[in-house]
């Protein structure tokens, strides 16, 4: 299994993937996608023999984004890395690829002295993202409450 960037030859495996995921991923188009990727701070891809088998997208503050969730953040904090999606295939789901995306991810804000950013579904509950994000040492800082879901907001502070 190896880490690399992604890149617009990607878009089609990433689409695919995020929609295994749903609901916990959040639908999104491959257009939606492509911006994600020119608005990122870091996106990697975990590929097993070529094929992208998960990724991760991070933005930094300040973008045009539109995600109420990132627009939370941004009035809160001066400085984060946050982590739009994270996904894996459901082939490869409980194989370590999501903790390997996100310990680079975890690395990175060391690197750089920011914390991390990220929700979670609360309604409907997920409570499987939950527990990773608890591996990592994420706290709950909010909740946010959409029309027809609320989500935890959650802070992982760097070592710095």
């Amino acid at each position: 299994m190896e880490t690399r960037p992604l890149s617009r030859e990607d878009l089609h495996s990433m689409w695919v993937i995020n929609e295994e995921g749903l609901p916990g991923t959040g639908q999104v188009s491959q257009e939606a996608l492509a911006e994600l990727l020119d608005l990122a701070v870091l996106s990697l891809g975990a590929y097993q023999q070529g094929t992208l088998v998960g990724f991760v997208i991070c933005l930094p503050p300040g973008t045009r984004y539109g995600s109420p969730n990132y627009a939370w953040f941004n009035t809160k904090l001066d400085a984060f890395i946050y982590v739009d999606r994270i996904a894996v295939s459901k082939k490869h789901r409980n194989q370590g690829v999501g903790t390997m995306l996100y310990q680079q991810v975890v690395s990175s804000s060391e690197d750089n002295g920011v914390p991390v950013a990220a929700e979670v579904n609360s309604k409907p509950p997920n409570p499987g993202s939950m527990r990773f994000h608890h591996r990592f040492g994420f706290e709950e800082i909010g909740v946010l409450d959409h029309a027809e879901k609320s989500v935890m907001m959650l802070l992982r502070k760097g070592t710095h």
